[in-house]
Parts: structure tokens; sequence; C-alpha cells
């Protein structure tokens, strides 16, 4: 597959999404439109939009990759995915009800409500930040691949690339948001679906195996291992830490992020928005078998073939994230490589696009009060004016990444950047637990910064101070737990709640 192949198709396939965007965006190109779709999204298209949002294209290529990491983790994934069926689920029973009980857009407005403001800014503000940093590092991954494979062999920069990404982005949806979003994500996740499914086809039979042999080849292999229960002090895989990881990393980085919320409050009413969510989860866990299946079968094939993992250039060593892209551009023929190529951009761009699209909503809203101005001519105008700032804000940040060009430290921004939905789900537990405690709400931005500070310090120091205990996903709850911890010392009983008791 050529690079000019490669460029020819993503031009066609903006091009697609730029004339959805503008077909949508001439009938209602409104502040309404763009942070809630008006509220008449149909569910089915949200749940099934949904999945490209909620899979970047990093999951993509590295789930499949780490199936054979030398790590040993083959489908431990799983557990983790079982973990956040149960936190959509919970998100959906308890968080979509309070979301539509006060009519929010912005999600962080319940915090205001039961806080106060500082609480409430602080809220957003994290939101803004976390989502920056992570959706950057998402596309910074992706853009390295294409980089790799496409576009140095032209000697176009680095930062030209991600900047054409990005313009291209903010093309189809400065206009429309998220009622623009909702059609082209439904799109690109049609797309990405069935690039895991043909993927799969063409593996099988570049093998020669049915797909009832496939299945029992995958079972067979080193690769199928799903649950780990050995030593739960010292081995990160342990089922319990990535299944309760996964239940709270999905209540805060799902249930608490103005992101795939949005799309919820999209929906005309609560029960639209739950069948939304159910159908989404059923389709979310039935995707990631898929994932973990094509992995294990792309290490089957590099050993028949005897394809070997690509190296990273600066550190020399193994890149699994790179085997899946290997193996479909230099490997397969024209076709297997098309699809992949389009599963790729489909779950970079559908992640990348939304994301930009709940940070000018949250910003809008949280910070310039449009919701209360809902008048004003001008809105429109600054409206688009944060959307490219945010599309600028994540270019800089990308850059920053290549610049840094140490994957620990990479890492290290990345689950900082995670850190802090920490706090966002301590605010949101506190806010909906202890309906009678009223905080001291200018203290409150200490608490943000000193939560994640204090889990970071647990996390380096936890198998000394723990007999050996290593934590992973789990410590999203802590750092949630200690977050409402230190609201509850900074709380009294509130003196209104107390004269009703009287």
């Amino acid at each position: 597959m050529t690079p000019i192949t490669i460029i020819s198709i993503i031009v066609i396939y903006f091009g697609v999404l730029i004339a959805i965007s503008q077909y949508i965006s001439k009938k209602d190109s409104s502040n309404d439109a763009f942070f809630s779709a008006n509220k008449n999204a149909k569910w089915y298209l949200v749940a099934f939009g949904m999945i490209g949002t909620a899979l970047s294209g990093v999951t993509f290529i590295s789930v499949p990759g780490e199936v054979g990491a030398p790590s040993g983790e083959q489908f431990k994934y799983f557990q983790f995915v079982l973990g956040n069926a149960v936190g959509f689920i919970l998100t959906a029973a308890v968080l979509l009800p309070l979301y539509y009980k006060y009519n929010l857009v912005s999600i962080y407005t319940y915090i205001e409500k039961r806080l106060g403001h500082y609480s409430y800014k602080s809220s957003a503000l994290i939101f803004l930040i976390s989502r920056t940093i992570g959706s950057a590092f998402r596309l910074y991954l992706v853009v390295i691949v294409l980089q790799r494979y496409v576009f140095d062999y032209y000697g176009i920069p680095f930062f030209s690339t991600v900047l054409i990404a990005l313009l291209l982005i903010y093309a189809y949806t400065y206009k429309g948001g998220l009622k623009t979003i909702i059609v082209t994500d439904t799109l690109q996740t049609f797309f990405l679906v069935s690039s895991v499914i043909f993927t799969i086809i063409f593996i099988c039979n570049s093998l020669d195996l049915s797909p009832i042999q496939a299945f029992e080849t995958i079972k067979e292999s080193n690769y199928s291992k799903i649950f780990f229960f050995e030593d739960l002090i010292s081995n990160r895989f342990h089922f319990l830490k990535q299944f309760i990881g996964g239940v709270f990393v999905t209540l805060a980085m799902v249930g608490l992020d103005q992101d795939l919320m949005q799309k919820n409050l999209s929906c005309k009413n609560i029960k639209e928005a739950q069948k939304n969510m159910y159908s989404f989860t059923a389709i979310f866990v039935i995707i990631n078998l898929f994932f973990l299946g094509v992995g294990a079968l792309l290490y089957i094939y590099a050993e028949q073939q005897g394809i070997a993992v690509p190296i990273d250039q600066i550190t020399g060593k193994p890149r699994t994230d790179l085997l899946f892209p290997e193996i479909a551009f230099n490997h397969l023929s024209l076709i297997p490589a098309i699809v992949f190529l389009l599963g790729l951009t489909a779950a970079t761009f559908a992640t990348t696009d939304s994301a930009l699209t709940a940070l000018t909503t949250s910003f809008c809203i949280d910070f310039l009060n449009m919701d209360k101005q809902k008048d004003k001519p001008s809105n429109i105008w600054k409206r688009k004016v944060v959307h490219l700032s945010f599309s600028l804000l994540m270019f800089l940040v990308i850059i920053l990444f290549n610049a840094i060009n140490d994957a620990s430290v990479v890492s290290m921004i990345f689950k900082i950047a995670s850190y802090t939905y920490g706090p966002l789900l301590g605010l949101f537990a506190f806010a909906i637990l202890f309906k009678s405690r009223r905080v001291k709400d200018k203290i409150v931005p200490l608490i943000c910064l000193a939560s994640p500070i204090l889990t970071l310090i647990l996390s380096n120091n936890s198998q000394q101070w723990f007999a050996g205990y290593v934590f992973d996903n789990e410590l999203i709850l802590v750092n949630g737990t200690l977050t409402v911890l230190l609201l509850l010392l900074i709380s009294n009983k509130s003196k209104l709640v107390s004269t009703q008791q009287h």
C-alpha cells in the first residue's frame, strides 16, 4: 500500500465528513444545536456513535498489541472491560437521572448547585485539563503511526501532519458541533467495527482457518488467558484490581466526563438516554472481545510469517502497538490495508472531534455562561473562536509531547492526567452521598490539587509501605476516596438541614 493511496483515502474520507457537516449545519448552526443537538437525538444513533468515541485510535492499535506483550498481558484487558460494563450500568442508573432531573447541558453545573462556585469551577477546569491532555496524547500516538508509514515518505514534518489533522477535524465540527458529530461518529463507528470484523476475516483466510478453527486456535494459544487471580499483593493484572479499576475509571472518565455525557444528554428524555447506555454497553463488551481476538491472530500470523515486532527508533525496545499497522500496511494485500486505515482513522478522529466539541461546550457554559445568554448573537462567534482555540491548544500539547520524546515522561504525563479524574469522582460522590453537609467552598481547589499528589505518593511508595502491594487501575478509587475524606474535613452540617430536623 503506497503512501499516495493512503493520502487519497484520507482525503476522500474527510471530504465525506465535511460534506455531511455542511448539510447538517445548513439547517441549524445555533448554540443549542452545537451544545446539545437540540435534545432531539435518536438514542440508537447516539449508542452506536459512542463506540467510536469510547474506543480511541490508541485502543485500536494498543489493545491488540498488548495481547502478546513480553509482560504476559494476554486477554487481561477483558477484566477491565467487565468493570467498564458495570461502570456504564451505574452511570445509566445513578448519574443520568441526576443530570436529566436538573436539565443540565454541562454536567459540572450540578456541582455549583450542591457545593458552590469554586467547587464548580474546579470540576470544570479539571475536565478541561484532563481531556485536553488525554485527547492530545491519543491523537499524538496515532499521528506517529501515520507519520512513520506515510508522511515521512514525502518529507512532510511532524507538526504539519498534526496541524492538518486538527484543521480537518475543525472543518467538520465548528458549525454543527454535537448535532454533526452524532451523525459523523455513527459513520466512523461503522468503519471502526467493520475494520475489526474484516481484519479477523482477512487474517483467518491468510492462516487458512474457519471461524470455529480460529476460535479454537486462539483458545489453545499462549495469548488467551483472561482471568488472573494469582498474587493480589504484587500482581497488577489481578482480577480485582482490573475489575474495580474498570468500574471506577468508567464512572469518573465517562459518567463524570462532559464528552460522553454530552451525547447522552442530547436524547429526548431519560428513558431514551438509558436505552442508549445499555445498548452501548453490550456493543462495547463485544467489540473489545473482537479487538483481543485480532491481537491473538496478529501474533499467530506474525509467528507463522516470521514477522518481528517493530522496534522503537529511539529506545530500541519492541513497540507492540506498531505490530497491527506493520502487518496491515506491509504484509497484507491492498483491501485489508485500506480497511485497517479506515478503522484507525475512524477510531482516532471520532474520539478527537467529540473531545473538541465537549471542551468547547464546557468552556462556553462553565466559564462564559452562554447557557444564561442564549439570545446574544455574538455568542455563536465566540463559540467558534473557543473551538478554534482548543484545536490550537491541542496542537501545542501534541508538539510538546513530541519535543519531550521520552516514552516514560510522556506516559507519566498521561497517567497524571488520568489521576485528575479522581477529584472529579470525589466531588460528585460527596455531592450525592453527603447532601446534609456543606463544604468551605474556597478551599476545594486546594483539595483537588492535594488528592492527586497524595495518590501519586502512595502509588510510588506502595511496595515499601504496604508489604509489596502494587497499585494499578484501582488507584482512581483511592484518589476519589482521599478527595471525599478531605472534603469531609472541611465541611459542616448544613444549618438548614439541622433546622428542618428539629
